[in-house]
């Protein structure tokens, strides 16, 4: 059995050579898709390198909910293709990534939370998002148990209703890209850190690595919360801050959520699972730090805002709570492309709170402007000279319940 395992292995593994055509920093969702979608291009000699295991950093800490109801013009039709290429991922890669699409709820609460959940709506209608304004009584259809706090401060008033969105499996999502991105020639290293980037006159043509000096044609980034540790390598300074982002589970009970809910004035968010636990998330914390540590301030304030929507759920215990890194951009949008003035070097990051949702379009996006050397439309606005010339994005209000404080 053990050496039919071995002969079985999601991705090969291989000695590190001296050079590859594109070296990707980072082996997470974002890292492998666009390994992936490179060897679809015809791009063989890939390597994506990690410090750690394959997707142990952002993507082991997601809780991978999927969905396309942004607010900008920018915004909406990049993750709409995303969502897109989620529908149909499982079979093209193969692999049972238990994405159930159980529909979002985000809640407005006071009249000026239901005036901008209507202009999303009537944005992501006229973008192609099926997404919808529901008032009290289909929301309570929909989620019988849900506390409309009619005499209470805050009471649900409308939601934006997304009926596609949904929840994915995140190893499962690693896991087959990782699969896929293996069987079209890429190598993965895990356990290979990056401890500088290589440039002569501009270009970046390679990394320094703990297994020793690897060239490259082209050197993607990554990296999610530790982008602006890999950019600095090379003296770029990225207007990026990097929070905690906190979450926790409870212990599993017979399933009566059947989509995810999402408050922007109480800053939370609760789906179930399949096995019934009840996954809780919300704002990332007030101030940037690199520590991984759960907090019991955090753990109170998740408990007491789930309780405001949901106060029946009160005797659950909590099994675990943990806390993934999130690169915040100042436009809560991400910085995918070029960086003037360094040849040879791609940055894939800025994704906040919604990276994993976002991996597959970004992946494909990557890949075509490393093999082609052209910019996708879709990710022109994206690009980090917007912030010197103040063409900011602003999808603020779209992250609202996992905003800043």
């Amino acid at each position: 059995m053990l050496q039919l395992f071995r002969k079985n292995r999601m991705w090969r593994k291989r000695p590190l050579k001296d050079r590859y055509d594109v070296v990707i920093v980072g082996a997470g969702v974002h890292g492998l898709s666009t390994a992936y979608y490179l060897g679809k291009l015809g791009v063989r000699n890939v390597a994506v390198l990690d410090k750690g295991y394959i997707g142990g950093g952002g993507s082991a800490r997601s809780t991978a909910i999927i969905r396309s109801n942004y607010l900008t013009p920018e915004g909406i039709p990049f993750f709409r293709e995303s969502h897109k290429l989620y529908e149909r991922l499982a079979q093209e890669l193969r692999y049972n990534l238990l994405f159930d699409q159980m529909g979002r709820l985000d809640i407005g609460h006071t009249e000026s939370s239901v005036y901008w959940l209507n202009i999303r709506a009537e944005f992501n209608q006229l973008l192609g998002v099926d997404s919808r304004l529901i008032g009290p009584e289909k929301i309570k259809e929909l989620v019988p148990e849900l506390d409309l706090r009619e005499g209470k401060v805050f009471p649900v008033m409308a939601a934006l209703y997304h009926p596609k969105a949904g929840t994915v499996r995140h190893d499962a999502v690693v896991w087959g890209y990782g699969r896929g991105a293996d069987k079209l020639g890429a190598e993965i290293h895990p356990f290979t850190e990056v401890t500088g980037l290589s440039r002569e006159n501009g270009r970046v043509t390679g990394v320094e690595t703990t297994a020793g000096h690897v060239s490259a044609g082209t050197v993607v980034s990554a990296t999610a919360g530790w982008t602006s540790t890999i950019a600095a390598m090379i003296g770029i300074d990225l207007p990026i801050d990097t929070y905690p982002l906190q979450a926790m589970v409870t212990e599993p009970v017979k399933p009566f959520i059947h989509t995810t809910i999402s408050s922007a004035d109480l800053h939370v968010y609760v789906y179930q699972t399949d096995r019934g636990e009840l996954v809780i998330g919300g704002p990332v914390d007030p101030y940037p730090t690199y520590s991984h540590s759960s907090t019991l301030k955090m753990l109170e304030e998740l408990a007491s805002n789930t309780l405001e929507l949901l106060p029946q759920v009160r005797d659950l215990k909590i099994l675990r709570q943990w806390t993934g890194l999130c690169d915040m951009t100042p436009d809560y949008a991400p910085i995918i492309g070029k960086v003037d003035g360094v040849e040879g070097f791609v940055l894939n990051c800025g994704w906040g709170t919604w990276g994993f949702k976002a991996a597959p379009i970004a992946g494909k996006c990557t890949a075509e402007l490393v093999a082609t050397d052209k910019t996708p439309s879709l990710i022109e606005p994206f690009d980090l000279a917007r912030f010197a010339e103040g063409r900011l994005v602003n999808e603020r209000a779209a992250a609202i319940a996992a905003a800043i404080h």
